[in-house]
């Protein structure tokens, strides 16, 4: 798997673009989430149909056409520095293929954030783009707007990355060991959901792939990966790292499904690493390459996750 090209670092005053390509955004949250990115000393817009509510589907923020014009315009727009995801949900699979991938390809890279739904667009960016992404907390998103350590790992990220170039965490081994290559990945049920769609990722040959997800039953969780493993997803992966299972089975009642799936294929596995859905969630760069050390729960980058 190849590296992916970085975008720059944002520096004070950089624009942000707040979108929102999946569900509907709280306006208090977003409120609050556009304040603490004033208090980074950025400069926060938010496109046009950010606060919408699909007139059928209320689980969409707006119409797909509308969602999709206001994340191309953002990635297009020459004075934006970063697109910034407002919240998950669904929706980015109805609006991935509605976009213009080579106007985008042509606007040059620049920083993308999000997680959950958000999953789909890292895959396309990684794919379609080749950019480096980053796996991190969104603007209307309750860690965004209150917990101190995703707040500043994520500022520290965009501002200064070279001062998170080794991630540390809480998590312990469950398949022990060291494996280096390149970190991809998100939320499994969607990246389940994309295989066998058009310009999918071909596998996770030569990757650190990173796997969280939220509110699933164990048994859901196990069909998910039995779906990447069958498809051959995992074929090659060179290491695993397992975030949050927010609002999932009791974690010793999941536990013994990871080990089952995952500890086969013969690669260091680390568990609860911190990221993904639980509070102070890490900021995860995708499409970098790194060094993981299951046993020390650590994941280190080879350079920053910007220039």
């Amino acid at each position: 798997m190849r590296e992916l090209r970085r975008p720059r670092r944002l520096a004070p005053g950089a624009r942000i673009a707040v979108v929102a390509p999946s569900g509907p955004v709280p306006e208090e949250r977003l409120a609050a989430g556009l304040d603490v990115l004033r208090g980074w000393d950025l400069d926060p817009v938010v496109a046009p149909h950010v606060l919408d509510r699909h007139g059928e589907f209320g689980y969409l923020a707006g119409t797909d056409a509308d969602r999709a014009a206001d994340l191309q315009h953002a990635w297009c727009d020459p004075s934006t520095d970063a697109v910034l995801c407002a919240r998950g949900g669904y929706g980015a699979q109805r609006v991935v293929d509605l976009l213009d991938w080579e106007a985008m390809r042509a606007a040059g890279p620049k920083v993308f954030v999000g997680f959950s739904d958000i999953t789909t667009l890292h895959e396309a960016f990684a794919v379609r783009l080749g950019l480096v992404t980053l796996h991190g907390p969104m603007a209307a998103g309750i860690d965004f707007v209150k917990n101190t350590f995703a707040q500043d790992h994520l500022r520290a990220t965009l501002l200064a990355p070279e001062t998170v170039r080794t991630l540390t965490s809480h998590g312990t081994p469950l398949v022990p060991g060291r494996a280096r290559g390149v970190t991809l990945g998100g939320c499994l049920s969607l990246l389940a959901a994309d295989l066998g769609t058009p310009h999918a990722r071909p596998g996770a040959r030569g990757g650190l792939l990173c796997l969280e997800d939220v509110g699933e039953r164990t048994y859901r969780l196990d069909r998910a990966l039995t779906q990447l493993l069958r498809a051959g997803l995992l074929d090659g992966v060179r290491g695993l790292l397992l975030g949050s299972w927010q609002d999932c089975d009791p974690y010793e009642r999941l536990r013994p499904m990871l080990l089952d799936r995952l500890g086969g294929l013969g690669v260091p596995v680390v568990e609860e690493f911190g990221f993904g859905h639980a509070p102070g969630a890490r900021t995860i760069p995708f499409g970098v390459t790194a060094e993981l050390d299951a046993d020390a729960a650590t994941l280190t980058l080879d350079e920053p996750a910007l220039r």
